[in-house]
C-alpha cells in the first residue's frame, strides 16, 4: 500500500512557492529552453542544491507551474452555466478571461510558450483536460445557437477567438503598453470594447 504523501511544513511551503514564482518570471520571458537551473535557484535566492531537494529538474518545476495553471486557466471555461442567460453566460466567460491576462500575463505567456513549441509537456492535460471540457461547453453553446439565443456560428471557432483576443492582452502587454500608455484607461478601453464586439457578434 502506498504510504501517504508527507505533509510540508510552512517553511517547505513557502519555499516552494519561492521558486515557483522565481521560475514562472524566468519561464516566461526566457521560455522553457532559455532558462537553466541555476537562473532558477538565482532568482529565488537558494542554492541549487537547496532547490533540488524541493523540484529535483527544471523539467519538474515547468510541469508543476503547467498543472496549476490549467487548474486556473479553465475555470471560467468550466464555469459556464447551461441553464443561465446565453449571451451574457459567454460574455461573463470574456470578462474573466479579460480579468485574468490584467491578473496572470506571466503564466498566459507560460502557457502560449509551451503551445508554441508543440506542448511537449502539456499534451496529457490538454487530451485529458481541456478536450472533454471544451467539447462540453461547445456542445452547450450549440445548444444555444439551434435554439435561436445566440447567432449562428461555428461555435469553436468562436472559442478560438475568444482566447485570441482576450489573451493577446496578455501576451502582448509589453507593445499595448507602447501603443497605448496608460493603464487604467487602457484596461477600460479594452474591456468596454472586447465587450462590444462580442456582444454584436453574438446578438441573433
Amino acid at each position: 500500500m502506498t504510504s501517504p504523501a508527507r505533509k510540508l511544513s510552512r517553511i517547505q511551503t513557502e519555499n516552494r512557492q519561492r521558486i515557483r514564482d522565481a521560475a514562472l518570471g524566468l519561464f516566461a520571458t526566457h521560455g522553457f529552453r532559455g532558462t537553466t537551473l541555476d537562473q532558477i535557484a538565482e532568482a529565488c535566492g537558494m542554492h541549487k542544491p537547496n532547490l533540488i531537494y524541493y523540484f529535483e529538474s527544471k523539467e519538474a518545476i515547468h510541469i508543476d507551474l503547467l498543472n496549476m495553471l490549467m487548474e486556473e486557466w479553465l475555470s471560467p471555461l468550466d464555469a459556464m452555466n447551461p441553464d443561465g442567460d446565453p449571451l451574457e453566460e459567454i460574455l461573463g466567460y470574456i470578462r474573466r478571461k479579460m480579468e485574468m491576462s490584467r491578473l496572470y500575463p506571466r503564466e498566459s505567456r507560460l502557457f502560449a510558450n509551451e503551445i508554441v513549441q508543440g506542448a511537449p509537456r502539456m499534451l496529457p492535460h490538454l487530451e485529458s483536460t481541456l478536450k472533454p471540457l471544451f467539447n462540453r461547453q461547445i456542445g452547450i453553446i450549440t445548444r444555444w445557437m439551434d435554439a435561436g439565443k445566440l447567432a449562428q456560428m461555428h461555435p469553436a471557432h468562436l472559442i478560438f477567438s475568444i482566447w485570441a483576443v482576450t489573451q493577446h492582452y496578455a501576451d502582448f502587454e509589453a507593445q499595448i503598453a507602447v501603443l497605448l500608455p496608460g493603464d487604467d484607461k487602457r484596461a477600460r478601453g479594452a474591456d468596454e470594447f472586447v465587450e462590444m464586439m462580442f456582444r454584436k457578434v453574438l446578438t441573433p
